[in-house]
């Protein structure tokens, strides 16, 4: 029986996943790494961690030989490289959030209706380039040093086969790429005056990229897939590859994905069309700080205590905190306010509120976020929409049963939950035959545990609340910029 690959580049870490023909985990290895923000609104990383947490892992799981690799990623991060192949810098991540100006410039020189006509996105501040236009303004001398331009996960391929190449799902993440056409733009890249030999050649997420060399402990010769961004990937593990099924992840980001037939403008941009992995199209609502928020209430309120001890203070509060609401934009927002300088809050704090409180209104709050994104995709049929919750968070039932509440959907929790290293194996044996086509893969390997039906709890007025705060939040934001 086969044995794939699949490889994730996480933001606080990287997994690696052994997987047979089934969809079983032979095996499983993770590895942590630094993030840094030397500024604020800067997030930055050193590829070489990346590379260090694979080498890890793979040593950890101790297959020479499977019979082939896919790779994910965090999406839209920079790394940039010079003529001899070395970093020149550390990599701008998908949550850094300097390039507002870029951004506007990257607008005002392609045109803000052709930008959107191409990419079928606004270039967002989080997307790679506007962070390759911020190196030319900002740090000229290594601008002049580049010579090659790389998402993480390719940063990493590149490490294990020599070859620079990316795949259509993260690449649709740069705001470089024709969605229609699935290539670079020379438009875009002409008006910029970029030049196109830095980019890596794009092939489909299921396509043969090249093989690995005799590093970290593989063989040489075992073929590398395209693989996908993570959220993608992640799709394609949840078996979201079909429209109907609305892929949830509960990550360091919350995203609401849905496959779509053709490419589809959101003429309010609030949400973003990219290439799917399966050779179509998909659509997503991305929230900045879901888990994240959430590890964060942990880190601050409850010192480091598991994450079952802070879910069981919060679910002992009724619903609605008490009349507490929490904005959760700590750092920024994307789906549906598209706002970097947006900032989060607690509303309506008062001498009965404590930790529980603030702890239960953080979990609406992220889930409220969620259902902003969910509305976007869906409208108010949301409750039509099949839903399959993936990441960390959804190994909480305290978590999964209020997000079927508050959409009102019966949500699925998958037997195998690994994200996006789960999606790139998959994708790895689609690559090498061992599936005519990612749905058929699909289709073979996913499988739900359980599912979470509404239990009758009304978070109306809640998310009314909710509702209510971030026009008049954004504005002040906006004013008080920090």
């Amino acid at each position: 029986m086969a044995k794939l690959l699949g490889i994730d580049i996480g933001t606080s870490g990287c997994k690696v996943i052994l997987i047979d023909e089934t969809g079983k985990v032979l095996k499983q290895a993770s590895a942590e790494y630094p993030l840094s923000s030397p500024q604020p609104l800067w997030s930055e990383q050193n590829p070489e961690d990346w590379w260090t947490g694979v080498e890890k892992c793979l040593a950890e799981i101790g297959e020479p030989n499977p019979d082939a690799i896919g790779i994910a990623g965090q999406m839209h991060g920079a790394v940039f490289l010079d003529e001899n192949d070395a970093i020149i810098r550390p990599a701008i991540l998908w949550n850094d959030q300097r390039t507002a100006e870029e951004c506007a410039e990257i607008d005002a020189t392609v045109g803000k209706a052709r930008m959107r006509d191409i990419t079928f996105n606004p270039p967002l501040t989080g997307f790679q380039l506007p962070k390759l236009v911020w190196l030319r303004n900002h740090e000229l001398s290594k601008y002049s040093q580049l010579r090659s331009l790389l998402l993480p996960k390719d940063y990493i391929r590149f490490r294990l086969t020599g070859e620079k190449v990316t795949e259509v799902s993260d690449a649709s993440g740069t705001s470089m790429l024709d969605v229609t056409t699935r290539d670079w733009s020379t438009e875009i890249l002409s008006a910029l005056e970029i030049d196109a030999t830095i980019l890596p050649r794009v092939v489909e997420s299921d396509e043969v990229t090249g093989h690995t060399k005799a590093v970290a402990g593989l063989s040489a010769g075992i073929p590398v897939v395209g693989g996908g961004g993570d959220q993608a990937a992640a799709a394609v593990g949840t078996g979201a590859v079909s429209p109907g099924i609305i892929s949830v992840s509960l990550g360091t980001s919350g995203v609401v994905f849905t496959s779509v037939e053709k490419p589809i403008h959101d003429a309010t941009d609030a949400t973003h069309t990219f290439c799917h992995a399966n050779r179509g199209w998909h659509r997503m609502g991305v929230m900045l700080s879901c888990g994240g928020a959430v590890r964060w209430l942990r880190d601050t309120l409850f010192a480091d205590s598991p994450f079952d001890d802070v879910t069981a203070m919060a679910s002992n509060v009724p619903v609605g905190s008490g009349g507490l609401t929490f904005a959760p934009y700590l750092a920024g927002e994307r789906t549906p306010q598209n706002d970097p300088y947006l900032r989060g809050a607690w509303v309506g704090l008062t001498l009965a509120a404590g930790r529980a409180e603030m702890a239960r209104a953080v979990f609406e709050g992220v889930t409220f976020g969620l259902m902003d994104g969910y509305r976007a995709l869906v409208g108010e049929g949301a409750g039509e929409a099949e839903v399959r919750i993936t990441g960390g968070g959804a190994k909480s039932p305290f978590w999964a049963q209020m997000i079927a509440d508050v959409f009102q959907a019966n949500c699925a929790s998958l037997e195998t939950d690994e994200g996006p290293a789960f999606g790139a194996a998959i994708l790895a044996g689609v690559g090498v035959g061992i599936w005519p086509n990612v749905s058929v893969a699909c289709a073979a390997t996913v499988r739900s545990r359980a599912v979470t039906v509404p239990s009758g709890l009304d978070y109306s007025e809640s998310y009314g609340r909710f509702s209510e705060i971030s026009a008049p939040l954004q504005k002040w934001c906006t004013r008080y910029r920090s």
